[in-house]
């Protein structure tokens, strides 16, 4: 990703416009890598968020509001001890390292003035948050580092803070386009010109070098030995464009979206380097930028935490049931010999006279096949032919019984299977911790999860989602299986059209008619809506069924979400998409 020196640079200017002189009003930990300031002034007040996760490390200014623990972590009453009140009076990037430091001017427990720090470094998995004093020294860390973890550097309560090591690469902040060049003509290898400008040039991404080598060499690629006077003269060009960029910070905020409209990077220039494949989103800050790139991200990334225990128990649970139905239908296969058996007791018992005692075998016609041919049919020796006879039809009763009982026990298996997938759907939709607590309880009630300690009062459940047509038409979609038992067989009137994807686990949507008729747009958006509501919501085309409420039916001691449904029609939708 594209979070290097030089955009932060850019987000370092937005926050001292935004943020310089006003206080720290509150102060919330919501994750173990997450810290959100409150920052309180005359115009009123902004979110800052910090985070020091690995994969979506940053610093901007936020409009989401996350959901926080209801005991703050440690380290989170430490700094809202230090830093409630304190004002933010300065802060710096050192060159255009990944650092950034906030400077803030508060009071101690005497009432004396006091400055403190917040070093931010935003280096992928070495990413942390650094609460320092005023002399330089460590407070707390948000990853501690001793002596066990690095020799180089020590990030631990009392220390004094140290800078991340420097590398050996030019700041274009004082360097300029021709001491780039010069590195790049010494450069001892004969690589891609992207990967050496990388090398040579501070606080720069891959994305922006491959965009100096695309426009260098017009859409090809360019080695570093092959720099002529033109493709020199080039090169030049576009360095001091972006250079000046990069000092002025007059860049501009760019998403890269992908022919999904999903976002793929971002960059603070204009980029050629993809072509049609992909497509460039302005937004009106980098800010913002940030906080749409990563905000789904994020949220996906905290709920997978929570719910970890709930995927683990669900997975296993899977796995167990699909072994079981595995060695079922083995079983299930052998017992289709019954009636070979049945034939063997048959003519065993017509040939009696025949079997001499010890026999081990008998050959006789088989009166079952029209040709009469011969078979032949193995005896135990010890036993009389009554007995060997009364074997086989032993042998027939037990695989009959066995076959039924298999296809009852399979059939179970089955609708278990079906009802695990369905709540796996439901927890890889959830978006709150609320919607886990009701798949918790789901689970609780079903007996698959226990109940530790106290039962906990539960909160209201969750309203089903809701989205309204172009026409008017209110479309409510279920977010778990209790719920999509609520809204079909409770809240919807008999006369509203319900929706559900064709044989793959999903949510229940209803529109509510009200007395009126459904436009083709609005029933076509309901369908689309359950397709992206479910386990399909991925694929290209989904089939959906939909039908009138009236036709949907729950079997007596079915698993919560589980229907039946009759007079349906079926439409093949694309998945809906959020906007």
């Amino acid at each position: 990703m594209a979070l290097d020196g030089a955009f932060l640079r850019h987000i370092k200017i937005e926050l001292e416009e935004q943020l310089l002189n006003t206080k720290v009003d509150k102060i919330y930990q919501p994750s173990r890598d997450e810290l959100i300031l409150s920052m309180r002034s005359r115009e009123g007040t902004k979110k800052l968020l910090i985070s020091a996760r690995p994969g979506s490390a940053r610093i901007n200014l936020t409009a989401i509001t996350p959901e926080n623990p209801k005991v703050p972590p440690m380290l989170c009453m430490l700094l809202r001890k230090k830093l409630s009140g304190a004002r933010l009076r300065e802060i710096q990037q050192p060159g255009l390292e990944r650092v950034m430091l906030l400077i803030f001017e508060g009071t101690n427990e005497l009432g004396d003035l006091c400055e403190m720090t917040l070093a931010v470094e935003i280096m992928g998995q070495y990413s942390n948050i650094i609460f320092l004093d005023g002399e330089g020294c460590i407070i707390d860390a948000f990853r501690r580092v001793d002596a066990s973890m690095s020799s180089q550097r020590l990030i631990l309560p009392g220390l004094r803070y140290e800078l991340p090591p420097q590398q050996d690469k030019l700041c274009v902040l004082d360097k300029d386009a021709d001491d780039v060049i010069a590195a790049v003509q010494q450069w001892p290898k004969n690589q891609l010109l992207s990967k050496v400008l990388l090398s040579v040039v501070q606080g720069v991404s891959p994305i922006l070098c491959r965009e100096w080598e695309h426009l260098t060499g017009r859409g090809r690629e360019v080695l570093s030995r092959e720099l002529d006077e033109e493709l020199l003269s080039r090169l030049r060009f576009f360095l001091k464009r972006s250079i000046t960029i990069i000092r002025e910070g007059s860049g501009e905020p760019y998403m890269i979206i992908d022919e999904l409209k999903k976002p793929i990077d971002f960059t603070f220039e204009s980029i050629q380097q993809y072509g049609s494949g992909r497509s460039l989103r302005e937004t009106a800050t980098f800010c913002e930028l940030l906080d749409r790139y990563y905000a789904k991200r994020d949220a996906m990334e905290t709920m997978r935490r929570k719910a970890e225990d709930l995927n683990r128990l669900l997975n296993t649970t899977a796995t167990r049931l699909m072994k079981k139905i595995y060695i079922q239908k083995d079983e299930l296969a052998a017992c289709a010999e019954r009636e070979h058996w049945r034939i063997c007791g048959d003519i065993i018992q017509a040939n009696l006279y025949r079997i001499e005692k010890g026999a081990h075998e008998l050959r006789a016609e088989n009166f079952y096949d029209e040709q009469m041919r011969e078979i032949t049919i193995p005896l135990e020796p010890a036993l009389s032919a009554a007995v060997n006879a009364q074997r086989y039809y032993k042998n027939y009763r037990k695989a009959k019984t066995a076959e039924q009982v298999l296809q009852v026990q399979i059939a179970k298996a089955e609708e278990e299977l079906d009802y695990i997938s369905s709540v796996l759907d439901s927890l890889s939709r959830a978006v709150s911790v609320r919607e886990l607590d009701e798949i918790r309880a789901e689970l609780t009630e079903q007996g698959y999860l226990k109940i530790k300690g106290k039962r906990q009062k539960t909160e209201s459940a969750l309203p089903p989602l809701q989205y309204v047509s172009d026409s008017g038409f209110v479309i409510l979609v279920g977010r778990n299986n209790k719920q999509n038992d609520k809204l079909t067989l409770k809240q919807a009137h008999k006369n509203d059209l319900w929706f559900h994807t064709k044989d793959i686990p999903g949510s229940h949507v209803v529109i509510l008619t009200d007395g009126r008729e459904p436009d083709e747009e609005t029933i076509m958006l309901a369908a689309s809506l359950a397709a992206s509501h479910s386990k399909a919501r991925e694929a290209g085309r989904v089939p959906v069924d939909y039908t009138k409420i009236r036709y949907v039916s729950k079997p007596q001691g079915a698993k919560p979400g589980r229907v039946i449904y009759t007079d349906q029609k079926t439409l093949f939708v694309v998945p809906y998409q959020e906007h």
